[in-house]
């Protein structure tokens, strides 16, 4: 029973979301961090951003990715499945209305009009949650160092971001590795001054 009720809590706040969420996945993590680290505190905000590089890494989009991990998290894979149709719902039956009007809505200067309002609310609510998750993903010197030189090359070198996220992995595989040698050779020292 308890499961049943997160899963339809999960449900409910994804097909909320997907209903006024307008920017894509960015948007909508900034609102997940608010409902679910801020003010409910089921996860942190690392549980959060390990969920967001798994999402980004698996094909598929980002968010529904990110919708599934969180749902398995809370309730399971029941949990998981609700938020997967919570928040693509929204978006299939709005799609399928636009379809039916296309014609209809395609030149009309409203809707023109209300999309570029979309697209000016949308960059300060990506923007919050690039800051907001940014001070804990860039903690450490490496991880500042690596997400430096991945946006330079990305900026001027034109690098595909298959490739950036592989060289990011690979980075990280290499800073592990070092401090895993620097604490096995302190080990053995520990040792023998004991």
């Amino acid at each position: 029973m308890e499961k049943l009720k997160k899963g339809l809590t999960i449900f409910a706040f994804f097909f909320k979301i997907g209903c006024f969420t307008f920017g894509g996945g960015w948007a909508i993590l900034a609102q997940m961090e608010q409902e679910f680290v801020n003010k409910r505190q089921v996860i942190t905000k690392a549980e959060l951003l390990e969920m967001v590089a798994v999402g980004k890494s698996c094909p598929g989009i980002m968010i529904t990715n990110i919708s599934l991990l969180f749902g398995y998290h809370v309730a399971g894979v029941f949990g998981a499945l609700c938020a997967v149709f919570g928040i693509i719902g929204p978006a299939v039956i709005i799609l399928t209305i636009v379809a039916q009007f296309y014609n209809a809505f395609k030149d009309s200067y409203w809707v023109h009009a209300a999309l570029v309002g979309i697209r000016a609310a949308v960059v300060p609510i990506i923007g919050s949650a690039a800051l907001s998750l940014g001070k804990d993903a860039l903690s450490t010197p490496p991880a500042i160092a690596i997400c430096a030189v991945a946006f330079c090359l990305s900026l001027f070198m034109g690098i595909s971001n298959i490739i950036l996220v592989l060289l990011g992995v690979a980075c990280a595989l290499v800073w592990w590795f070092i401090r895993r040698q620097k604490q096995e050779t302190a080990l053995p020292e520990e040792r023998k001054e004991a």
